[in-house]
């Protein structure tokens, strides 16, 4: 991984830098200048698996896996959780078909802009702080999984216990205490340009904790496919 590092997330336009990383669905390991030239790549750069929702982020990714696939679209799941950590949470959760890869020293997220920002109990300046003052306030929405829109910390709690996932020593290894890396999706084309991102930095941290748009996504996948 080269020492590229940014204060804000890559924008359309913007060259992705390469990154190698060991793999998590196969041996050896993964890297972006892998696809460089050959096909669009949608990289998902996530929090480790202990976050309940960047697990249904990635699940979310396999899912439109075989969509985007048909478009000529390849898919990377990162996740910072340690490689044996994360190959075993996905022998009981598969994400068939979905290349994900190992990143516990967040130097993927560092490359494409995505920071790791300070929570605190009452200040925020964003994206370096967030209060969880704040955070209080937002509401995170997921019909048929939380009994009505909750706010993150709330929203989080109720779905990792609904989950029964059990923090282990690999877990707490990777953990910022008073930290939160943010996270984001980006769509890339085959020379490695980003064409469209979602990100948990944009728009003040209304996207904390949000899903994807996916028709958004599709039509982005469709005008950079084939």
């Amino acid at each position: 991984m080269s020492a590229h590092h940014l204060d804000h997330p890559l924008q359309p336009g913007d060259h992705a830098p390469n990154f190698v990383l060991n793999a998590i669905s196969r041996e050896g390991t993964v890297a972006l200048d892998d696809f460089r030239g050959r096909l669009p790549l949608l990289v998902g750069l996530f929090r480790g698996l202990m976050c309940p929702f960047c697990r249904r982020h990635v699940a979310a990714m396999a899912q439109f896996n075989p969509v985007l696939r048909e478009k000529g679209v390849e898919s990377l799941a990162v996740v910072n959780t340690p490689v044996e950590r994360a190959r075993l949470y996905f022998q009981y959760h598969p994400i068939p078909g979905l290349l994900a890869a190992s990143d516990p020293e967040r130097a993927s997220h560092r490359a494409f802009g995505l920071p790791l920002i300070e929570v605190t109990e009452d200040e925020t300046d964003w994206p370096k702080k967030l209060g969880i003052d704040l955070v209080k306030t937002m509401r995170v929405d997921r019909p048929g999984e939380l009994p009505r829109p909750m706010d993150p910390v709330s929203a989080g709690d109720l779905l990792s216990e609904k989950d029964g996932y059990e923090m282990s020593e690999a877990d707490q290894q990777v953990r910022v205490p008073g930290h939160l890396q943010l996270v984001g999706h980006f769509l890339l084309d085959r020379d490695g340009v980003v064409r469209w991102s979602f990100t948990e930095v944009e728009d003040e941290g209304e996207n904390l904790c949000q899903a994807l748009n996916s028709e958004e996504l599709m039509s982005a996948a469709s005008q950079i496919a084939h």
